[in-house]
């Protein structure tokens, strides 16, 4: 923890002081090479969604490195929620992760600029600058955000985490930056269910654009109006 306020120290005589919750006096290093021509984002398909399916959940902790424990002290930055339609009894099964939104509410109440969102609109963290406050916990809606309590050991060297730092699904933006996709994707395809669709939401000639002016797509708690890049159909 006072290492990390001593970074705060040094960024702030350097210029780089956060002088809102949110908001910076310089474009962090971490966020070139994002272009805001693009944004990333998923389709996800609840009628391929089979339920028990824990494909996605276990290619994500595979590449990030994650426990797959679902403890409270546990990572989960995926996870599978089933719901229950009460009038007809209808049942959904379907991942769960940060929604990448375009009006980030995590981003809006961090203190230090720890949370942000690239051009490219994926939402990330720098835990660098993460204090551990945990207040982008309690701003989202998703509950798509884990705190890691305990030490880390065997880190995959091109996914940094941290102990006292808040994390979540960053649409393995690792792989994202080399041309591949999210790991999730990948592995819901190799099980022939395809129920993810990940590709850029301003290209009207993307597959994930063309698949939702054809069959339509809703955003959870739209009402928020915070215009999430994950989408989702049959819900």
């Amino acid at each position: 923890m006072n290492g990390r306020r001593a970074f705060l120290g040094t960024a702030a005589a350097l210029g780089g002081v956060a002088i809102a919750p949110g908001l910076l006096l310089f474009e962090p290093a971490r966020a070139k090479g994002a272009s805001s021509k693009v944004r990333w984002g998923m389709l996800v398909d609840t009628t391929r969604c089979a339920e028990g399916c824990t494909a996605c959940v276990s290619a994500c902790n595979k590449e990030n490195g994650l426990s797959g424990g679902t403890g409270p002290d546990d990572s989960q930055w995926i996870r599978k929620i089933e719901l229950k339609e009460k009038t007809t009894g209808r049942t959904l099964s379907l991942p769960m992760m940060c929604q990448h939104c375009a009006e980030p509410p995590c981003v809006d109440v961090c203190p230090t600029g720890a949370s942000f969102k690239r051009a490219d609109g994926i939402v990330l963290v720098d835990r660098h600058l993460c204090i551990g406050c945990r207040y982008c916990m309690m701003a989202c809606p998703y509950k798509a955000r884990s705190f890691v309590h305990e030490p880390l050991h065997d880190q995959k060297p091109d996914v940094p985490r941290g102990q006292g730092c808040v994390e979540s699904c960053t649409l393995c933006v690792q792989r994202v930056d080399r041309g591949e996709g999210p790991a999730c994707v990948e592995a819901c395809k190799t099980e022939g269910r395809e129920a993810l669709l990940f590709g850029d939401l301003n290209d009207p000639n993307s597959a994930v654009s063309k698949r939702m002016r054809e069959r339509g797509a809703k955003q959870i708690r739209a009402d928020l109006q915070l215009d999430t890049g994950v989408r989702y159909q049959g819900i």
